[in-house]
């Protein structure tokens, strides 16, 4: 059984079934996915990251994360206007596995509809979410 641990997850962060993250900070918020996903990838060896100033709604990809056992798709757990890539990412991938939900962090948008944060999950629901669906 695949079990999460939550004292990693910050409180206000909101995640979605794909395992990315969002944390909200005022007009803008950070998108990279979870520990657990971290975890499940293994050694990362890089991102690919969008470019600056798309829009795109929720759901759709953003980039790709590879890593030394998959590549996946990263998607949009809400619209919005990308503002900022971490480009640190092109040298040190491995910031994703060493503080995802800090400096491993991926994009940042402007949140186009923040009514749509309501539909996503918070910490103790994704827990849940990972221990039930055994991914």
């Amino acid at each position: 059984m695949a079990t999460v641990d939550t004292a990693v997850i910050p409180s206000d962060v909101k995640l979605i079934e794909t395992h990315e993250y969002i944390l909200p900070d005022e007009d803008r918020a950070r998108i990279g996915i979870s520990h657990f996903a971290a975890e499940q990838l293994g050694d990362i060896v890089y991102v690919d990251l969008p470019e600056l100033g798309q829009e795109l709604d929720k759901g759709e990809t953003f980039g790709s994360i590879e890593s030394v056992k998959a590549a996946s798709d990263l998607y949009l757990p809400v619209g919005g206007k990308i503002m900022a890539v971490n480009t640190r990412l092109e040298d040190e991938p491995d910031l994703v596995n060493d503080d995802p939900y800090g400096d491993g962090w991926i994009i940042e948008i402007s949140v186009a509809k923040p009514e749509e944060m309501q539909t996503l999950m918070a910490p103790a629901d994704y827990t849940k979410f990972v221990e039930e669906s055994d991914s």
